[in-house]
């Protein structure tokens, strides 16, 4: 299943969320310290797995949305995001327009 279909009526209400006004705050905040391209130790994370740019990100959306949302999220591994952050994740990826 493609993770990146959201169910009927997800989008309905959701929030305007882009890159600039949220997607680069929460990947900075809550994945860069470990999967940036300039990140010091990457604390074990595939050194293929950046999150460096919009577009890498959304080249990736499927392992975003598998790991840092839903029910069971497993990244960032110690925590440390909202479960409103992680609810504002799926709706950029899931609702917003694909590279914004």
């Amino acid at each position: 299943e493609d993770t990146a279909d959201p169910e009927p009526g997800f989008c309905d209400d959701a929030p305007l969320l882009t890159w600039d006004n949220f997607g680069r705050g929460f990947i900075t905040e809550a994945c860069q310290g470990c999967h940036a391209s300039t990140a010091a130790n990457r604390y074990g994370a595939p050194e293929d797995v950046i999150f460096d740019t919009v577009e890498i990100t959304w080249a990736q959306v499927d392992r975003v949305l598998a790991r840092g949302a839903g029910d069971y999220p497993s990244m960032p591994p110690l925590g440390g995001t909202t479960d409103i952050d992680r609810l504002k994740l799926e709706y950029w990826l899931l609702c917003g327009e694909e590279g914004r």
